[in-house]
């Protein structure tokens, strides 16, 4: 092993520092990399900076036992894994930036049979365009390098369980590489590992959350057109549902996080006219949030009307999902913004944080007791079975079913 540390693990964010922490969970000795010198500073207490089940537990146990280390900087290791972000830029273009910002940094600390792994969320061809940005500044480690990419694909609210046990799709710029990524994945993955060459894999990434993206946006859609006929969406995706065949999922106001609002946008951007379905479920699903927002006006306005005062509004919910604290794409949080423009009071509610853009949150159980209406945007467990009887409620997310 190179020096103290056998992983490096660039990105101590809501995908890094799960992974760093069940790395070092097995025995492996792993330095965390941040720039941001706060979290590095939490981290290194034993604690976290982000919500996610048993996750403080863990980092507290391989702090205390020297098995992990933050730090604003990376040092020589065996594998270096790159999980940083990759948002879009423009008009949906991918910005690599994270990605080569991270390569950079460890560009000095690689050594001769070292492995590096991306992970970030990346467009087909990614892989090869940061090997040839390492071998430009390292010639010498052309032939000796092993390089692959293997796309994390799990759950917020359930990561530690599924980085475990999930299947991962690993793809090497050879097959050496990708079977020395194997090799170290099996370390510490339960699940089966199936190889694959580097542009496979970043495309399997983007596929899947395409897919889960088309089949949000017909339930999303589904649920406007429901509305405007006066029938109960639920009711009506459990009916189809026992169709042998058919299997509708849940609708919501929109669709966020840094995988589903994002990836498919890698697609239209390089394909273009090629991907005329993956384009329309992505305008669905933003459009679904603006809907939800005129929704809520609307009511706002017959109450106005009607009580000759203006409604105080509950927003409920910021975050892209249940019961995790990332804001990420949320459209949750837009519609919120959104409201926050207008001359109606909001209160805006999210159990997993206590503040936002410098402001304290509003608590839940105030929030309703005060509210003229109160709008369901992410079906927090906080916000199930409440006596809300005497409010006038908009349930955009099902928690009240």
């Amino acid at each position: 092993m190179k020096g103290n540390y056998e992983v490096v693990v660039m990105g101590l964010g809501y995908i890094g520092l799960p992974t760093a922490a069940l790395i070092a969970g097995n025995k492996i000795k792993v330095k965390g990399v941040d720039l941001n010198e706060e979290v590095v500073k939490t981290i290194n207490k034993g604690k976290v900076h982000i919500v996610e089940p048993d996750l403080d537990g863990l980092v507290s146990k391989v702090i205390s036992e020297r098995l992990m280390q933050a730090d604003t900087k990376p040092c020589e290791a065996d594998i270096f894994l790159i999980a940083v972000p990759t948002p879009f830029k423009g008009d949906h273009e991918p910005d690599l930036s994270y990605v080569e910002s991270a390569v950079k940094a460890v560009i000095p600390y690689l050594r001769k049979s070292n492995l590096l792994v991306i992970e970030s969320t990346s467009p087909v061809g990614t892989t090869r365009k940061m090997a040839d940005l390492v071998f430009e500044i390292r010639p010498e480690l052309k032939e000796d390098l092993y390089i692959a990419y293997c796309p994390e694909r799990v759950l917020p609210g359930k990561i530690l369980y599924e980085l475990e046990n999930n299947d991962r799709v690993i793809g090497g710029l050879d097959e050496v590489s990708t079977e020395k990524a194997v090799s170290f994945y099996s370390r510490f993955v339960k699940g089966s590992l199936h190889k694959t060459n580097a542009r496979t894999a970043e495309m399997c990434k983007l596929v899947e959350n395409s897919y889960r993206d088309v089949n949000i946006a017909f339930a999303n859609e589904l649920s406007m057109i429901c509305e405007e006929v006066d029938i109960d969406v639920d009711e009506l995706i459990m009916l189809a549902g026992k169709h042998p065949r058919v299997n509708i999922l849940k609708p919501g106001c929109g669709v966020g996080g840094h995988c589903i609002a994002i990836d498919p946008w890698f697609l239209v951007s390089e394909f273009g006219e090629k991907t005329k379905i993956i384009k329309a479920a992505r305008e669905v699903n933003n459009h679904k949030a603006d809907w939800v927002f005129e929704k809520i006006i609307s009511a706002a306005e017959k109450f106005e009307r009607e009580m000759n005062r203006k409604p105080l509004i509950a927003a409920m919910g910021l975050a892209y999902k249940p019961d995790i604290d990332d804001l990420r794409e949320s459209p949750a949080l837009y519609i919120v913004q959104r409201l926050q423009k207008t001359d109606y009071k909001i209160l805006a509610v999210e159990p997993n944080i206590s503040k936002y853009d410098g402001k304290d949150l509003d608590p839940y159980t105030e929030a309703e007791e005060k509210a003229d209406i109160i709008v369901y945007l992410v079906a927090h467990r906080e916000f199930k079975k409440r006596n809300v009887d005497n409010k006038i409620v908009l349930d955009y997310c099902g928690v009240t079913k």
